[in-house]
């Protein structure tokens, strides 16, 4: 019994005598550590920031802002759907029934099929050579 009782004792006494109270102290002052850490940190920041302040093109987004040319631009935008709408009313009736065949817009030459996905309208700037292809689905 009395060698059970020793190894038991020195297992206590080691672990009162080696252990110790860990402490977390945060380094940050705004977490609640010391505030002479600030400059330290802030000079630490800026040393890794990346991003420069000089080229900055997203700076003077909103300083050129002005609301009346904006409410000019959406009333414009507006008209202009508002035309669109009326001539394709007037090209393909008011039922808004696309039937193939071949248009032009202006400059804006439609060529309107039928396939198997369904109603197929080819777009071409002959201004520009650009092209587009939408196609609407039955």
């Amino acid at each position: 019994m009395k060698t059970f009782f020793i190894p038991l004792i020195f297992c206590f006494a080691t672990t009162y005598f080696f252990g110790q109270q860990l402490v977390y102290k945060p380094i940050n002052p705004a977490f609640g550590g010391d505030t002479f850490n600030y400059q330290w940190m802030l000079s630490s920041a800026n040393a890794q920031n990346q991003f420069d302040d000089g080229d900055n093109k997203y700076s003077d987004l909103l300083k050129d802002f002005d609301s009346m040319d904006s409410f000019t631009q959406s009333l414009n935008r507006q008209l202009l759907s508002q035309l669109s709408g009326k001539l394709i009313d007037d090209k393909f009736g008011s039922s808004g029934g696309m039937t193939p065949g071949k248009y032009m817009f202006g400059s804006l030459f439609l060529d309107v099929s039928e396939a198997s996905q369904g109603l197929v309208i080819n777009i071409l700037d002959t201004q520009t050579g650009e092209q587009s292809q939408i196609i609407i689905p039955r």
